[in-house]
């Protein structure tokens, strides 16, 4: 696997950005203040630009359920991968030289402060799959927290590291790697986040005879009662006025093949 300019967490404590050399200047794009970006790539890959930052989060190879999506080649400052799968750690894609975190732990990187928590990545502790990596960080003012590609149930110790996320990226199509419908609502349920974006589900992107994963609409049945927002665009602009003040709501991005 190709690690650019690692950081690797070390101990219990933080990463101290300023004596390794982590300030970039972002070009190439201008942010309202107090707003965020949210660009769905496919899959579980999303790229949130914001405070003059870009965070790219779980890169992918273009095959099986992710075949007809574009590889998700853009700038970036930051990536977060959840694992080295193939389907969210395919660092080998993006352009640039941007900083790369790949291990949980908590960090201090580009004046953000950023923590990746482990959970299993299946269902029988991690044996198959390995860990997965949940990343939270705050940017604009929202606390954004990304599952990755969980498939266990969040333990007590992780729920407390989560907190309660503004805005919750979670795995809803299944399969061997990631929560099922089912499983998703009960993360959700536990989290109470105030916004929630599904990832992993099956698009038309998918090789009919190489993905396991189901489509959206089980996980949204189950969530019925839950306000859905469906944005007909991969990216949404939000501030933290937007999200609601009390529930949640779930947000559906589009994706044009």
């Amino acid at each position: 696997m190709k690690r650019r300019n690692l950081l690797r967490y070390l101990g219990v404590s933080a990463l101290t950005a300023a004596s390794t050399g982590l300030a970039i200047q972002s070009k190439g794009f201008a942010q309202t203040p107090n707003a965020v970006s949210v660009r769905w790539l496919g899959h579980t890959c999303f790229l949130i630009t914001g405070n003059g930052k870009r965070i790219l989060i779980n890169p992918f190879r273009t095959l099986g359920c992710t075949a007809k999506y574009r590889v998700p080649k853009v700038e970036s400052d930051l990536v977060m991968i959840s694992s080295q799968l193939l389907d969210e750690g395919a660092v080998e894609v993006v352009s640039g030289n941007p900083r790369l975190l790949y291990e949980p732990g908590d960090y201090q990187v580009l004046d953000l402060r950023v923590r990746g928590i482990p959970i299993d990545h299946d269902r029988i502790g991690g044996k198959r799959f390995g860990t997965n990596i949940a990343w939270q960080w705050s940017q604009s003012n929202i606390n954004f927290m990304h599952l990755g590609g969980a498939a266990a149930p969040l333990s007590i110790e992780q729920r407390i590291l989560a907190g309660r996320p503004d805005v919750l990226f979670v795995p809803v199509g299944g399969g061997p790697k990631a929560y099922t419908a089912e499983e998703a609502k009960q993360a959700v349920t536990t989290l109470n986040p105030r916004m929630v974006i599904p990832t992993h589900y099956r698009t038309e992107a998918a090789d009919p005879n190489a993905c396991d994963i189901t489509p959206l609409e089980p996980f949204l049945e189950l969530m019925q009662g839950t306000p859905v927002r469906r944005a007909n665009s991969d990216t949404i602009s939000l501030r933290s006025s937007d999200l609601p003040k009390e529930g949640m709501v779930i947000q559906v991005m589009s994706y044009k093949f």
